[in-house]
């Protein structure tokens, strides 16, 4: 399962962070001592658990040439960074670094404490050169090194952080309460989505910007990056999304990052590299946007090809792919169906069971049931959240090929009853996937081109792009206009299926 590309907003849902003391350490950029949430061997185990829990929830691309090419120019831009020198603390020097790629088709990276750096396919896929893509790594280094998400832990020890959903992937939390349902009370969590300042931002591109110098990348081309960010904000018709909205503007970053590059050239950091080769053929044949082969919803139905499912969606109900589970939820946010594969579960009935005999849930009815063939069990339960919202659920299970697919299901007590109608005719009517034209629909994937002659960005798409794909997307992730003229022997991505 894949989650779906969207630019929406999700209201904030809000948990308590409690920091139980300040710890006093050295800065690993600055070199002087300041207060921090957590213990730099705090941050470790943190960043630790976060990244089992990354890799489960939003999935590693399956493409090990790209992996491994993120990996080891990660691990190049490390080795010029505060971390790697040599009056940098041990402590810091001999942490290990581990960059991954997610299966996401948002435009997204982000660093997680203790060493963790993530891009996503749909960063990668935006990205013109290998400069462009030192310098965001760079960038993330920089949120590490200087131990950014320890500095806000400590300065927001008092009160309540609100955790943003979509910090990570353009979506992730609901605006219903109830949030122990979704298993989101962790540190590591909490810590995860902590969002960075203004300031920490802009240290962090100084950050990116010196480390790319340092290796000889044309670092200015960092801006065309926040460029093709501002674009997308556009193009979708809100504001910035909203992992970037305590971040610089982009159009601020387009013209900091060169300056601070030119400083970095005056020092005597010679910036030619581009690798702008190099990058295309490893980019080539990247999977571009949603994946339909790990689930799509079209006309009210979500099928998933890979797992030969399907089941209805209530109408103008929006659906959250991710690669361990599928939520839905109405338009007002007060009702939400969340479906995964339960692995311990040895079938319905003790899937369901195991999920309503949680301390804090009532059961007022169960029984065995069927969806279609299949053998099925369900179960309605109230339960009250830690601010007293009282919950109406519905908890179902069922069967098909080898897997035990759990729903939950629930709302307010109060629109119970109006939300069951929508819960049961999606639950009820879980089937089996026999359409062979879904069944072996394949994802879209760029294409990396010459261009064998002199003509405007437009003329080098097919006359059909796939995938309701426009052609100022396409023109967005080329970093062009798409009436730009392309001279002979450019580089091009083109959308292909």
């Amino acid at each position: 399962m894949v989650r779906l590309l969207a630019w929406f907003s999700i209201p904030v849902l809000v948990v308590s962070l409690t920091v139980s003391a300040c710890v006093v350490q050295k800065n690993p950029v600055s070199g002087k001592k300041r207060a921090y949430g957590y213990s730099w061997e705090e941050e470790l185990r943190i960043g630790k658990e976060a990244d089992g829990q990354i890799q489960q929830q939003y999935g590693v691309y399956d493409d090990e040439e790209i992996i491994n090419y993120v990996e080891e120019l990660g691990q190049e831009v490390l080795a010029v960074s505060h971390m790697r020198r040599e009056d940098t603390d041990p402590r810091y020097r001999n942490t290990e670094f581990y960059f991954r790629v997610l299966s996401s088709p948002v435009v997204n990276a982000f660093a997680l404490p203790g060493g963790y750096i993530y891009v996503t396919r749909g960063l990668l896929a935006h990205l013109n050169n290998e400069a462009q893509l030192v310098v965001v790594l760079g960038h993330e280094i920089g949120h590490v090194a200087a131990r950014h998400a320890s500095q806000r832990a400590f300065e927001q020890q008092i009160g309540q952080i609100a955790l943003v959903g979509g910090a990570i992937a353009g979506q992730e939390l609901l605006g219903l309460p109830g949030q122990d349902l979704l298993n989101l009370g962790s540190t590591a969590t909490q810590l995860m989505f902590l969002k960075y300042g203004r300031d920490d931002e802009r240290e962090s591109d100084r950050l990116g910007v010196e480390y790319a110098a340092r290796k000889n990348y044309v670092a200015a081309e960092g801006a065309a990056f926040f460029t093709s960010l501002k674009r997308l904000s556009e193009d979708s018709g809100q504001n910035i999304p909203s992992f970037l909205s305590t971040h610089p503007e982009p159009g601020e970053r387009e013209k900091t990052i060169p300056e601070l590059a030119e400083r970095w050239r005056e020092k005597g950091f010679e910036q030619s590299k581009l690798n702008k080769e190099t990058y295309m053929n490893i980019l080539d044949g990247i999977i571009y946007g949603n994946n339909p082969r790990e689930g799509f919803t079209e006309n009210n139905r979500f099928y998933h090809p890979e797992l030969e499912f399907q089941f209805p969606v209530p109408a103008d109900w929006q659906v959250i792919n991710e690669p361990s589970r599928v939520v839905m939820a109405n338009q007002e946010g007060n009702a939400v169906m969340i479906m995964q594969i339960d692995a311990e579960a040895d079938g319905p009935r003790q899937s369901v069971q195991n999920f309503v005999s949680q301390d804090g849930i009532t059961v007022v009815d169960q029984a065995e049931t069927q969806s279609g063939n299949l053998p099925a069990y369900e179960a309605e339960a109230e339960a009250v959240t830690q601010d007293g919202t009282e919950l109406g659920i519905y908890a179902y299970g069922v069967e098909y090929g080898g897997n035990i697919y759990r729903f939950i299901s629930y709302t307010t007590l109060a629109q119970y009853n109006a939300q069951k109608p929508n819960f049961t005719a999606t639950t009820g009517q879980f089937s089996q996937l026999t359409d062979p034209e879904i069944l072996n629909i394949q994802p879209v994937r760029l294409q990396v081109i010459k261009a064998d002659r002199t003509g405007s960005f437009r003329s080098f798409l097919p006359d059909e792009l796939p995938m309701d794909i426009t052609v100022d997307e396409m023109a967005i992730v080329n970093q062009l206009e798409a009436d730009d003229q392309v001279e002979q022997g450019s580089y091009l991505k083109i959308p292909r299926q």
